[in-house]
């Protein structure tokens, strides 16, 4: 249901007390724009989970225009689109007069804001309108802040109640750069749909295939994930083995300045730039080995997704990846930007199918037991209700 062109009247009564405390708690979701994205999947798969649960879940988009954010849109959740584009056209004050209305209308018992636009627009906003419970999300290490950002961040957070981060690592950047008091940084770990990766067999042995061997990455092509390093350590690997293949799963940016690469190191027939591909877990079922080369990273849905394939992985140690991976256990870690350890991890597992297989399989074990999408709602529920019976100075809560 899209409400998007419906315009509410101008006048609104004050918010309810809410005396009827077991109503389901109604949650308004606020996101610049859906994309294919970590951040996304995990604000559509919050939503999902919230529904199942018996909550009320709302997304509202900043801007919402872009046809491959519509073709996201969630079919049984309420959308509003808001058209910000930019904070310096007058249309934001009338679309900040619409979303102040719509949390007032909708009874709106919690905002969840994600990405920096919609945190800056949304929190202030969401006071006004009276939601007595903010959250900001934060699933990064902050590597897009300027000087002004951790100004601004800063004076927004006196109107967060709380805030949700993926990993201790996005912790303990959001208690540094933004002042938030620790006591109000809650550590909810992100969630994958598990049951979409069950159906892939784990590794055998990787020197039995009769097909070329495949070391591949599912990533955005953005500068932040350092693909260049994945280039460079793909050549050194294809020069000493050659039944091995290479592909990249996603788009950016940065492809251009890739395939310029590749051309220069001259591995085009050995390494592949797919683009965006529609099912991920058909993706890495095709792999023996799966990469994540960022420089810096929160809780890394592509790790996530990897391990609950069953490859063996090969990460660098950024941010919270190494709340993901247990060196030797799990996977391999390396060190950020580091070619030639790269190189040496993944000849590691080429030469070792053995040790391949035990570490896609603890993988497989460990996203079983920590990344099921109920036990991340769960964990969300818990916290929405504690926060609404603090709000209201009652021990009862909404029900979810």
């Amino acid at each position: 249901m899209s409400t998007n062109n419906r315009t509410p009247s101008l006048r609104y009564p004050p918010l309810p007390e809410m005396k009827d405390r077991r109503r389901p708690i109604r949650v308004c979701y606020l996101i610049d724009n859906l994309a294919v994205g970590g951040t996304e999947k995990q604000v559509l798969g919050l939503i999902a989970g919230i529904q199942r649960a018996g909550g009320i879940p709302h997304l509202c988009l900043l801007d919402g225009t872009p046809a491959s954010s519509r073709a996201l849109e969630p079919a049984d959740c309420p959308v509003i689109r808001l058209g910000v584009r930019s904070f310096r056209t007058p249309t934001v004050l009338s679309a900040a007069a619409r979303f102040i209305r719509y949390l007032r209308r909708e009874r709106i018992d919690i905002v969840q804001l994600h990405f920096r636009d919609s945190t800056y627009f949304g929190a202030p906003l969401a006071r006004l309108a009276g939601v007595r419970t903010v959250l900001r999300t934060r699933r990064d290490l902050g590597y897009w802040m300027r000087r002004v950002d951790y100004f601004v961040s800063r004076v927004i957070g006196r109107f967060v109640t709380a805030t949700v981060a993926n990993c201790d690592a996005c912790r303990a950047s959001v208690i540094a750069d933004e002042a938030a008091p620790p006591e109000s940084v809650h550590v909810i770990a992100n969630g994958a749909d598990l049951r979409r990766f069950a159906g892939i067999k784990p590794l055998t042995s990787l020197t039995a295939l009769t097909r070329p061997r495949r070391i591949g990455i599912v990533a955005n092509l953005r500068p932040v994930k350092n693909l260049t390093l994945f280039v460079r350590a793909a050549a050194n690997v294809a020069s000493k083995h050659e039944d091995v293949e290479f592909l990249v799963a996603g788009e950016g940016p940065c492809r251009a300045e890739l395939q310029d690469l590749v051309d220069e190191l001259g591995i085009r027939n050995r390494f592949h730039l797919v683009g965006q591909v529609p099912e991920i877990p058909a993706f890495l079922a095709g792999l023996d080995i799966a990469v994540l080369t960022s420089s810096t990273e929160g809780l890394s849905n592509s790790l996530i997704e990897y391990m609950a394939a069953g490859r063996a992985i090969v990460a660098t140690a950024a941010g919270g990846n190494g709340e993901l991976i247990r060196h030797g256990e799990t996977g391999l870690l390396v060190p950020n930007n580091c070619e030639s350890s790269l190189t040496l991890a993944l000849e590691r597992l080429l030469d070792d199918a053995g040790l391949a297989t035990r570490l896609g399989n603890r993988a497989r074990e460990e996203a079983r037991a920590r990344f099921d999408w109920e036990s991340v709602v769960t964990e969300h529920r818990r916290l929405y209700t504690s926060l609404i019976a603090n709000s209201l100075g009652s021990v009862s809560a909404f029900a979810v």
